[in-house]
């Protein structure tokens, strides 16, 4: 039902603010104490080069990045981080959140990173799969079985 129809990123932004209400209200074991909690930032700034690197690549190769019509691109994007995963913006998404666990440093946060993978799985990427399957053929599912969904 609402499959194709959140950006990835306000799910990402939902699950954010979801581990800050969990650390704040229920912060079990806080195992990154400051400064080493500030590493997390710096995650927070290669995930998001990551998406952008990603990006960039379907630009360069004209062919639409829109997370809401996968059926209107014009070819596979398999080179880059697309060698490694299938899906290398929503693992910065994942990767975004993870330093933003390891900032907020109680392990409450990570408890939500795979409900986050779970929830993106089944309401954008498996969808997304679909399309893409139809459309590309045996070319998508030759680059399915030679490349991870996440990593």
């Amino acid at each position: 039902m609402l499959k194709l129809k959140i950006p990835p990123p306000a799910y990402m932004l939902l699950f954010a603010g979801l581990m800050w209400l969990l650390d704040r209200h229920l912060p079990l074991l806080e195992w990154i104490p400051a400064p080493w909690n500030k590493g997390g930032l710096g995650i927070i700034a290669a995930a998001l080069l990551l998406d952008l690197s990603s990006l960039l690549l379907f630009f360069k190769r004209h062919t639409t990045p829109n997370p809401f019509t996968p059926e209107k691109a014009s070819q596979l994007v398999t080179s880059g981080m697309y060698r490694y995963t299938r899906n290398p913006m929503y693992v910065g998404l994942l990767t975004v959140l993870t330093g933003w666990a390891i900032y907020l440093g109680s392990l409450s946060p990570f408890f939500l990173i795979p409900l986050f993978m779970g929830v993106l799985t089944h309401q954008q990427i498996i969808p997304e799969e679909k399309i893409l399957e139809e459309k590309f053929g045996q070319a998508y599912l030759d680059y399915k079985q030679s490349v991870r969904r996440w990593l």
